[in-house]
């Protein structure tokens, strides 16, 4: 399933915060980001979920974190591997919707 037909006000809050911190070319990616898996840790505060199959150990050469400033208080911070978003970090946010 697609990120935008599960949660689609969180897809347009990250698209915009995308934008706002001059990430075009991940802005363009989540239209199409499925939602692979749910983080699966069981915190309450974490509702983080992959867009690609989860790595075996580290994500390795070529990844990077993206910080986002979210429109809530809590925090949005993107696992990005070779400018491909793969994991997205959603903590202390309303339920997602």
């Amino acid at each position: 399933m697609k990120l935008v037909d599960r949660w689609p006000n969180l897809a347009t809050q990250l698209v915009a915060a995308l934008r706002d911190d001059g990430h075009q070319h991940l802005a363009a990616q989540v239209p199409e980001l499925p939602v692979v898996m749910e983080c699966g840790c069981g915190d309450s505060f974490c509702q983080s979920f992959y867009t690609a199959l989860k790595p075996t150990g580290a994500y390795g050469p070529g990844h990077s974190n993206v910080v986002l400033d979210p429109p809530w208080s809590g925090w949005l911070i993107l696992d990005v591997v070779d400018g491909r978003i793969m994991y997205v970090e959603v903590l202390y946010r309303p339920p997602l919707d």
